[in-house]
């Protein structure tokens, strides 16, 4: 018998003892769902928790969403990264507006089509906020099924992730497509931990989970090495003219497209002659170090103080409140921001 037919009952009746309560469970409209799907692809529950909660201020349904100016949005996904998915979920909104009148449409394929959804979220909305039998597979689902079915499949392959795509569709059931989805997601973010150090007395698959079984439980998943990462020396310089420092925007296409950050180059001489800024002092800053998925930034942060307010074109001066209110600077410049703000807050 496939372990995955004994697995619906007991993990419902976990599920509904052990269940986070979590804003988007409390009220599963499509809306939500979708917006606590996107934030959470990457990105931990606890860190998006104020993040959902300011979004729906000024955002509260798809045309509302839709309207947002794109600095205002960036500006609200400011921390979470990925910024892409911010300006997905606005094509995806707008697309809705414009061809759904502002309802979000119930079909899959109709959901599926729209901007930045993949199979994943597509099958987290019809469940949960449509009550439709579609699976659901992230990677906490991927590693469950791993270990439940003792499958030494490469969870990291299409292949794979196809093979557990249809294993769960014959699991589902049709009562509670959504709960049961939500139930193995969460049995795998809770309870059936990656790297090794699952919570197997907690489990409710634990009696025929077949990696417990054979003492597979620190084997399984499987999943191929990540190539590593390029690593770029980067310098960073905080550029002040009186109660003002630098920024520009990244280019539209690329890496953090279209954000705004502290000029930087791979350069490790003084400040870059072809910007045309007089520098009356440039000093080392400190180190910091931002990871991305294929790139690694090593920064060197250097202060400088501008004999005049000329910027190269493009380029704006920030205030201490345009910081924190207007331009939406990513976490890869952290440690540089802390440092401006301290500066602008008169040292605080």
């Amino acid at each position: 018998m496939n372990p995955l037919d004994k697995l619906p009952l007991p993990l419902l009746e976990w599920f509904r003892d052990n269940a986070r309560s979590l804003p988007w469970r409390d009220d599963p409209t499509p809306y939500h769902v979708w917006l606590s799907e996107i934030m959470l692809q990457q990105t931990r529950v606890a860190a998006v928790l104020d993040y959902y909660r300011r979004f729906l201020e000024e955002a509260s349904d798809v045309a509302a969403l839709a309207a947002l100016p794109e600095d205002r949005l960036l500006k609200l996904w400011q921390g979470l990264g990925y910024y892409n998915r911010a300006r997905n979920l606005q094509k995806a909104a707008q697309v809705i507006v414009d061809q759904y009148g502002g309802v979000f449409p119930s079909d899959y394929a109709a959901v599926r089509s729209l901007p930045g959804v993949g199979d994943y979220t597509a099958g987290a909305i019809c469940s949960i906020a449509f009550g439709q039998a579609v699976p659901a597979v992230d990677g906490n689902v991927l590693r469950a099924y791993a270990r439940i079915c003792g499958d030494e499949g490469d969870i990291a392959t299409p292949q794979m992730k196809k093979k557990v795509t249809q294993a769960i569709l014959e699991a589902i059931p049709l009562h509670a497509p959504g709960t049961f989805n939500q139930a193995l997601m969460e049995l795998g973010a809770t309870v059936c931990l990656p790297n090794g150090a699952p919570l197997c007395g907690r489990c409710p698959a634990r009696e025929f989970c077949v990696a417990l079984a054979q003492d597979r439980v620190a084997d399984l998943p499987v999943k191929a090495p990540k190539k590593p990462r390029r690593v770029e020396e980067r310098a960073v310089w905080l550029i002040f003219h009186g109660d003002r420092v630098a920024l520009r925007r990244r280019p539209n296409r690329g890496l953090l497209a279209g954000l705004w950050e502290f000029p930087n180059e791979l350069w490790e001489g003084p400040l870059p002659p072809d910007w045309g800024i007089e520098a009356l002092s440039d000093t080392y800053a400190g180190q910091a170090k931002h990871i991305f998925t294929h790139i690694e930034w090593h920064m060197t942060l250097r202060t400088v103080e501008a004999a005049e307010d000329k910027l190269p074109p493009g380029w704006v001066w920030a205030s201490r409140d345009e910081l924190a209110e207007k331009y939406a600077v990513p976490n890869a410049f952290e440690r540089a921001l802390e440092h401006a703000k301290e500066r602008l807050n008169g040292g605080e």
